[in-house]
């Protein structure tokens, strides 16, 4: 079955080379694309897809507004941001609104179809150099980390935190199963639980929340 690809960008000239680069891809397929924010809203109801690019700077509405309200309505929906910029305050609105990753325009194509299937897979993929950006973002927003870490600590279960470790690390839930030796599927549920916990919408926002507070 292919993930099913929607395009959001501002740009004609982009969304052409985009849609020809992710035509070629095995078990990819481009649904739609969408020229601003509020007809990216229009085009996903329609035709569902599993996986949106979305540009952030468009006329009209923009791409963080976009995002926060296809993930509120289309919760299955994925949003990746693909953009040029990476402005904090934009990388912290997009990530705040619901965004599974953050890419720049220069990404390679091949880091570009990972970002995708992991998305597709609930998991995130940021730019090295956004990542440091955001968790530097919510570092300003959160208590002495020494407070906090021990909010953390007494939050999870010690195998909450153990799988929260891995996550901070960069582990996909297939790799953290095996550093564990436990099922990925088991994995998943511990996810699900750090996620409700931690009061936080996905993998990626978990991770920065830990990372802010010092988990390493």
């Amino acid at each position: 079955m292919s993930i099913r690809v929607l395009i959001v960008d501002d740009q004609l000239l982009f969304r052409d080379g985009l849609r020809k680069l992710l035509s070629v891809q095995p078990k990819l397929e481009v649904v739609g694309e969408a020229r601003n924010g509020l007809e990216a809203i229009d085009v996903a109801r329609r035709v569902r897809p599993d996986v949106v690019l979305m540009d952030l700077r468009m006329d009209g509405m923009n791409g963080v507004e976009s995002t926060r309200i296809l993930r509120s309505t289309l919760p299955d929906c994925r949003v990746i941001v693909l953009t040029t910029f990476d402005d904090d305050e934009e990388v912290f609105s997009a990530l705040r609104a619901g965004a599974s990753g953050y890419l720049l325009k220069d990404t390679p194509t091949e880091r570009l179809v990972e970002a995708i299937q992991l998305a597709y897979r609930g998991e995130s993929s940021l730019q090295p150099s956004v990542a440091a950006k955001v968790v530097a973002e919510f570092s300003k927003a959160v208590a002495p980390r020494s407070e906090k870490l021990n909010e953390l600590i007494e939050l999870l279960s010690e195998r909450e935190l153990t799988v929260l470790q891995q996550l901070v690390g960069g582990l996909s839930n297939k790799e953290i199963a095996k550093v564990l030796q436990i099922a990925e599927g088991t994995v998943k549920n511990y996810m699900s639980s750090i996620i409700e916990k931690l009061e936080v919408q996905d993998r990626t926002q978990a991770a920065l929340k830990a990372q802010a507070a010092g988990l390493k």
